[in-house]
């Protein structure tokens, strides 16, 4: 599973700062003496820094890197297997020998596991898919036979026979497609595309139209030919490629699906199965394009619109029939184990304050890129760490490492373990810093707002591998190429998206960092726990989607396709290394909130703008169906019918929104200014002023947050980031209010803007606190 790159989420990328003359982030070094300002910020100060920071990075080595990989991919190591195990208790010794305290956190989850599967062609011809991924010349774990086959997690069980209907990429304006040329999906099998939206959401909204079963394929057009050589000559998707992966409904709440709200321990109470929301009713089967073409091959019916085609060399109809399909699974619906490692250093003068860092460790099957690229990343952090360790340095605050198990199927161990420890987390945790994939490319920095501006200073001294440049001056490039050279077949909120990241790459200073949805292990601490978060990784040039989640994510893909040298595993351990560094060694906690409040600005708008579209296509629609202007317009030996008539859109009262963001521009404005003073050195804190204003910043992010929960899903509490309903990964900003907005829930809208303004407020409550503190108690200096 990959954080924010699942299809239709918003690629989101970000940069360092050009403002050195602020030096804000300058001073993270420990022993900083009472007094002396924030950090010191005298040189002696930003020396000792620097050196620390230089300390680390000589620590790292990218034969490190490369030994990990290939002995953590050597074998399969899904949820269960022995490899599993074996790499969980290798990490745990790993850690232990560079000075951790660490150790293994066991949790039972329901993880259901294939035993038998078969899909096969009946009419109008017969054809009987393989469901297997052989060999590949020179890909030396390919010819293992131990790795579990072609499935989808949390699919249903079923042996069923019906007509077959092409759906695209089986999203909810595909339906709409449909219905206006007459076919319906009630008892048939849907096949679907990969792509465009989450895959959990496709057989979610066959289930939710009626249909018994769900194929799920990777057409060529996507990650396979059409995109570059394919495996093993280039790195896409050969013919018998399958992407695996779970398909838990994660947008209602992921994890263990018999223990929501529960960390899964051995006694923890479990629902039964038929009564957990998450886990779908109706079979669930990936294939490859290879056994993809022979039945949408046998499809008649209407030819599909030219937005459907995929490349592979047949005419694509609808259906349904007069192929018909007939599949068959049966699985182990078992408890299954997963071992997390948890490795911590104590803090020295904060020990109740944590940094926590996260990657998690399990794969489909090998997993040499997804995710075991941002697992070496880790250790090779643990490592320098622990080397600074044994030479005398002391973090002041605690770290937290975490190896996570079970992600692929739903982020079950970062979940279960962030569950169970809710409470300290919550008092406790300053920071959750995510990774998960990494490879050749562009930093893709994305999280909570309020650490914009550190992520800023750490990537403008980061060096770029490939040109010799900061990772801040590259991803600055990007931003404004990306801005100018538009992509049509962008998504409108991914275009609205790269446009505004554009705009503020443009202006100097920081570059802004985007939302996170969901698909990685930061969603349980972010958006269930409001801890403060970001993830980190490197992306971009790496050939590697062709191969996610499928047999071939393997050691030998990954340093031909992914980064041969390593060297961007080198700046994703520096990049997260000296975040890591500076939030464990700050005096005080360096969040920052003009970032956040130019974003707000920027989601508002976006709110103005979206109920102005709707209320306007609504308005155009109607004298277009009072007038048969679609049925006049239709070809009549291709029936299209028009769309559904749109009510009129109602008044929308945003107005506490742009109220709350007046006040939350101006309370941001004032504390960044007092921060600044502060850094400088104008003002300076006493040890006890300084634990004040740190308890009062590790709960920032909470203020986001209202027990209440999302409508229709009460995990998620969050009420500015959250994966959408109908995105899976994708992120909804402003969720509460925006997904009321595009399903015409207007009463729903008008209620969650107050809310959401509450929110916001209480936010601002914390702000204003903050900037008493250090305008109204601090001691001026002269």
């Amino acid at each position: 599973m990959r954080s924010v790159r699942g299809v239709g989420a918003v690629a989101t990328r970000v940069a360092a700062a050009v403002c050195v003359c602020l030096v804000t982030l300058a001073a993270f070094a420990a022993g900083t003496e009472e007094g002396a300002g924030l950090f010191g910020f005298d040189a002696a100060d930003s020396a000792r820094e620097a050196s620390l920071e230089q300390r680390f990075d000589g620590a790292l080595d990218p034969a490190d890197l490369r030994s990990w990989l290939q002995t953590l991919s050597a074998a399969p190591n899904n949820v269960g297997a022995p490899h599993d195990k074996a790499n969980a208790e290798l990490v745990l010794g790993l850690f232990k020998q560079w000075g951790w305290d660490a150790h293994i956190e066991v949790f039972e989850v329901l993880y259901p596991t294939l035993k038998q599967h078969s899909l096969e062609l009946i009419a109008p011809t017969h054809f009987r898919a393989s469901l297997t991924e052989p060999p590949v010349e020179g890909d030396a774990t390919s010819t293992r036979t131990d790795g579990l086959p072609p499935y989808n997690e949390y699919g249903a069980d079923g042996d069923v026979t019906a007509e077959l209907v092409y759906l695209n990429y089986g999203m909810p304006e595909d339906y709409r497609a449909l219905a206006r040329r007459g076919v319906d999906v009630r008892g048939k099998i849907v096949i679907t595309r990969y792509g465009k939206g989450w895959r959990g959401l496709k057989p979610k909204l066959a289930q939710e139209h009626g249909a018994i079963a769900c194929l799920i394929y990777s057409d060529p057009h996507d990650d396979g030919y059409a995109k570059g050589d394919i495996y093993p000559r280039g790195g896409w998707r050969p013919p018998e490629g399958v992407q695996r992966g779970s398909v838990l409904d994660m947008a209602v709440y992921p994890g263990d699906p018999l223990t929501p709200g529960v960390g899964a321990t051995k006694d923890a109470k479990r629902l039964p199965i038929a009564d957990a929301r998450t886990i779908l009713k109706i079979p669930v089967m990936p294939i490859s394009y290879a056994d993809a073409q022979p039945l949408l091959a046998a499809l008649a019916g209407p030819v599909a619109p030219k937005e459907w085609r995929g490349t592979l060399p047949i005419t694509y109809h609808m259906g349904p029939g007069p192929a018909r399909v007939h599949l068959f699974i049966s699985s182990d619906w078992s408890l299954k184990p997963l071992y997390d490692v948890i490795a911590k250093i104590p803090g020295s003068e904060s020990p109740e304050e944590w940094v926590v860092r996260g990657n998690h460790r399990d794969g489909w099957v090998f997993g040499a890129w997804d995710p075991l690229s941002g697992q070496v990343a880790l250790l090779a952090e643990a490592k320098a760490i622990g080397t600074l360790r044994k030479s005398g340095w002391k973090p002041r605050r605690a770290l937290v490492y975490a190896s996570w198990d079970g992600e692929e199927p739903g982020l079950l161990g970062s979940t279960e373990w962030a569950e169970a420890h809710a409470a300290e987390l919550q008092r406790k945790a300053v920071l959750y810093l995510n990774s998960d994939t990494n490879a050749r490319g562009f930093l893709t920095p994305n999280g909570s707002h309020s650490l914009q501006h550190l992520l800023n200073d750490v990537a403008s001294r980061v060096k770029d591998p490939e040109t010799g440049g900061s990772t801040q001056a590259r991803l600055r490039a990007r931003m404004l190429v990306q801005g100018y050279e538009k992509d049509p077949t962008d998504e409108q909120d991914v275009a609205e998206e790269k446009a505004r990241l554009a705009r503020i790459a443009a202006r100097g200073g920081d570059l802004g960092i985007s939302a996170l949805g969901s698909g990685s292990d930061y969603t349980p601490f972010l958006q269930h726990l409001g801890i403060t978060t970001l993830s980190i990784e490197y992306e971009g040039e790496e050939d590697q989607a062709g191969v996610y989640h499928s047999n071939y994510d393997s050691f030998d893909h990954y340093v031909r396709f992914g980064d041969p040298n390593f060297a961007y595993g080198i700046a994703e351990a520096e990049t997260v290394g000296h975040t890591v560094l500076r939030m464990a060694d700050a005096a005080v906690l360096p969040l920052q909130f003009g970032g956040f409040a130019d974003t707000m600005r920027d989601y508002v708008g976006e709110l103005h703008k979206l109920v102005g579209q709707r209320r306007a296509h609504a308005a155009e629609l109607a004298p277009l169906l009072d007038h048969n202007d679609f049925g006049l317009s239709a070809d009549p030996t291709r029936v299209i019918g028009p769309p559904e008539r749109e009510a009129p859109v109602p008044e929308v009262n945003l107005a506490p929104l742009d109220a709350v963001l007046k006040r939350l521009q101006a309370s941001a404005a004032a504390y960044d200014g007092a921060y600044l003073r502060l850094s400088a050195g104008q003002i300076s804190l006493s040890a006890a002023q300084r634990t004040q204003l740190n308890a009062l910043l590790q709960g920032m992010e909470q203020r986001l947050t209202d027990a209440r929960g999302l409508p229709e899903r009460d995990w998620y509490r969050h009420f500015i980031y959250a994966p959408g309903l109908l995105t899976g990964y994708g992120v909804k900003t402003l969720p509460g209010v925006r997904e009321a907005v595009e399903g015409a829930r207007w009463d729903e809208a008008n209620r969650y803007a107050g809310i959401t303004a509450e929110v916001l407020g209480a936010y601002c409550d914390g702000i204003d606190r903050a900037t008493a503190l250090l305008s109204e108690r601090a001691v001026l200096t002269p």
